[in-house]
């Protein structure tokens, strides 16, 4: 999930416009949004659906539900690029989780990254930025900028029981889109740049499964809305739900739709005042 508010106090860009600068500029931005966002937590129903080879639903899908918040450490130096989205189980089916509700392969992480940290200036030399023009979004004039992911780490293929996770440094490219009136992020969209082979270990293979796995598809798009929270009165652009589609050859579950959904924001704010000591 992604918490973000930018201003890019752009409007449509003309390709001779500094782009560091407003990369820079983004950076900052995002920095704020998340020493603000730490104080936001929410509601995340997730639905896990299997399809079919021509995308119809297949079975009955997977329903949880989370609380959910940001992480980052401002602090950190470097590490600071790492935010972070804390998951706290709530219900599994509708009903409260129980002992033997063991996590699902695909379920989603307790902690995982914040996928727009990208823009933070650490991470900065990791994708490479370009103007795509502008559009419409929801109805309003948007900017957009592409990126794609240049790093240089290696595939990285880790196995637990029956589940692997995959990452894929340099693997990914995408497009932000702006609202070009109040410089709100409106939409992010991301997908791998190719298919993906890995060999399956042989203390993994099932009665004769397939030596071999593949990552055909993984897309994702993030949509964002406004949320106004009071006292004091703030109005924030936040998820409003990400659908990822991710194909896998020999997986258990070969195609599958991820749905999450965002509601019951709400906003902690601590305070304090002096008081003079009259002892």
């Amino acid at each position: 999930m992604t918490l973000l508010t930018l201003s890019l106090r752009a409007q449509a860009p003309d390709r001779s416009a500094d782009l560091r600068e407003t990369l820079d500029r983004i950076g900052e931005h995002v920095a704020q949004y998340y020493a603000r966002a730490r104080s936001v937590v929410c509601v995340e129903t997730v639905v896990l659906q299997p399809l079919t080879s021509s995308f119809s639903f297949d079975g009955f899908g997977r329903e949880l539900k989370y609380e959910l918040r940001v992480e980052w450490d401002p602090a950190a130096g470097e590490r600071s690029a790492e935010a972070t989205v804390v998951r706290r189980l709530l219900t599994v089916g509708g009903r409260p989780p129980r002992p033997k509700d063991t996590p699902g392969c695909m379920d989603p992480k307790p902690v995982s990254p914040e996928s727009l940290a990208l823009l933070l200036p650490a991470r900065r030399d990791e994708y490479m930025f370009t103007w795509a023009g502008t559009s419409r979004t929801d109805g309003r004039p948007s900017v957009m900028l592409d990126y794609k992911a240049i790093g240089t780490k290696a595939p990285s293929v880790v196995w637990h029981d029956d589940c692997v996770t995959v990452d894929l440094p340099g693997r990914t490219r995408g497009r932000v889109w702006i609202d070009a009136g109040t410089d709100d992020v409106m939409r992010l969209d991301e997908h791998l740049t190719g298919m993906f082979e890995f060999p399956v270990p042989h203390d993994r293979e099932i009665g004769g499964g397939p030596l071999w796995m593949g990552i055909e598809r993984a897309d994702s798009t993030v949509k964002y809305r406004p949320v106004v929270f009071h006292d004091p009165d703030e109005t924030m652009m936040l998820p409003a739900s990400i659908v990822s589609t991710t194909i896998i050859r020999n997986a258990g579950v070969p195609r599958l739709r991820t749905t999450q959904t965002f509601a019951g924001y709400r906003r902690f704010v601590t305070g304090g005042r002096v008081v003079k000591d009259v002892g």
